[in-house]
């Protein structure tokens, strides 16, 4: 299952983090949001995971992928080679 942490934004369509989640079902990826809080001190588990503050930060496979549009361009490049 993937994890994506994402920001605390109740709607997926006024942020990056949203259009991270909306194509995750689009792709029928199943995943758990883990939302962080928007001040960027506070984001021990982010900073853990990437060395950085800054959320979406896609958790899958054991991979680990932060900024939407790289994770986009992921879930475009699994879907290719199914």
């Amino acid at each position: 299952m993937a994890i994506l942490y994402r920001c605390t934004t109740p709607t997926d369509h006024l942020c990056v983090c949203g259009k991270v989640a909306r194509a995750l079902r689009a792709e029928g990826i199943d995943f758990e949001v883990e939302r962080v809080p928007l001040v960027r001190s506070k984001r021990p588990e982010v900073q853990a995971l990437t060395g950085q503050t800054r959320v979406p930060v896609l958790v899958l496979g054991g991979e680990t992928i932060c900024d939407s549009r790289r994770i986009l361009e992921h879930l475009e490049y699994r879907r290719e080679q199914t």
